[in-house]
Parts: C-alpha cells; structure tokens; sequence
C-alpha cells in the first residue's frame, strides 16, 4: 500500500493544473462584472457543487465504466497520459483548449449568459473533460485500495474547495496577479501536469505486457 502522502500529492498537482482555480476565478469575474456580489456569490456556489457532483459521481463509477467498456488499468493509464500530456503543453504555452478551458465558440455563448454557474462554471471550467479524465484515471490506479481513492476524493474536494474560495474572491485574485501572473501559474502547472502525464503513460507502457514481464 502507498504511503497516503504519494497518492496525495500528485492527486492535488493533477487536479489543482487541470481544474486551474485561479484561471477559472479570472474567467468568472470577467463574465460576472455586471452582476450585483450576490448574484456572484449564489453562482459560485452553485456552479462548484454541481461541478463537484459531476466530478466526483464519474470518480466514483470509474472502475464500473471500464469494466463494461472492457478497458484495462493500462490502456486508461496510458490513453489517460497522453490525453493530460497534450493538455499540459497547451498550459506550457498558454493556448485555450477545450480540456481546460471554454473554446471561443462556448465563451461567446457566456457572454450572453445573464447565470452561469451550469454553463460554463460548473461544465466544463470546472467539470470538464480534463478533470473528469483524471478522476476516473487516479481511482482507477487506486484500485482495491479503500484508503488511496479516499485520498484521491479528498484531494479532489480540497481543490474544489480551493476553487470556491477563489470564485468568491475572484475579482482581488485577478487585480493582484493580473494577466501575467495568471500565465507564469498556469505555465508551471503545466509543467508539473506533462511530467504526471509522462510517467501515466510510461506506467501503462509497463503494465500493457507488450514488452515481456
């Protein structure tokens, strides 16, 4: 069994890069300057727990989605890694995908949103493709181990915890760190998230059997 601080860790790296908190915390005030702070407030709240809910109900079913797929641990780790590893480069260098971000087509939509914490808040800056991925793909790695995926749902609330509290105190966020800051976070992050993503795609490699026990 791992030590609860090895399955700890690279949950919270995995999780704070994909979910990206304070990326979201500046999206939301720049979709949310017309609203009064209660209405900001009502829609971080609800957007996180109906992100929060989506998240953790496809961590929790996981290991029963490949089963009936018929996926292995290794191909989810290995097609898992890839998938966090193209979203990694796309952090490195700042681009917008659709993994961790809104594409254009859905941030135009946004703005004419007057309530955003279904769309886009709760799916997909929080519950997107990327966070839901990971979720599945870090369960799955701690199958077998009650304690491991408590770790891993743990790390997951604690992000999303994260990112309220980020949500609520978006505007101060985004005036302190500004666009630049955003960017030199979101780049180490990135960083961080290829060097998970490689050694997940090494690790299915490993377990696929295709090179010999």
């Amino acid at each position: 069994m791992e030590p609860i601080i090895d399955v700890a860790i690279p949950a919270l790296t995995t999780f704070f890069a994909i979910i990206g908190p304070l990326d979201v915390a500046a999206l939301f005030a720049a979709l949310t300057v017309d609203q009064t702070a209660r209405q900001k407030r009502s829609m971080a709240i609800r957007g996180t727990l109906i992100g929060a809910v989506i998240v953790v109900t496809f961590a929790l079913i996981g290991e029963i989605l490949l089963a009936g797929l018929g996926i292995s641990l290794a191909a989810l780790r290995a097609s898992g890694g890839i998938l966090l590893l193209l979203m990694g480069i796309d952090m490195v260098f700042a681009r917008s995908s659709g993994g961790v971000s809104t594409t254009d087509d859905e941030e135009q939509e946004a703005i004419t949103k007057t309530d955003i914490s279904v769309f886009p808040l709760a799916t997909p800056l929080i519950a997107g493709p990327g966070a839901l991925g990971a979720a599945i793909l870090l369960m799955a790695g701690q199958s077998g181990n009650t304690t491991g995926q408590a770790v891993v749902i743990g790390s997951l609330l604690a992000v999303l915890l994260f990112t309220l509290i980020s949500l609520l105190l978006a505007g101060k966020i985004y005036n302190l760190l500004g666009v630049t800051g955003m960017h030199v976070i979101t780049r180490v992050m990135g960083v961080l998230l290829c060097a998970l993503a490689v050694q997940f795609i090494f690790d299915g490699v490993g377990q696929s059997g295709l090179y010999g026990p």
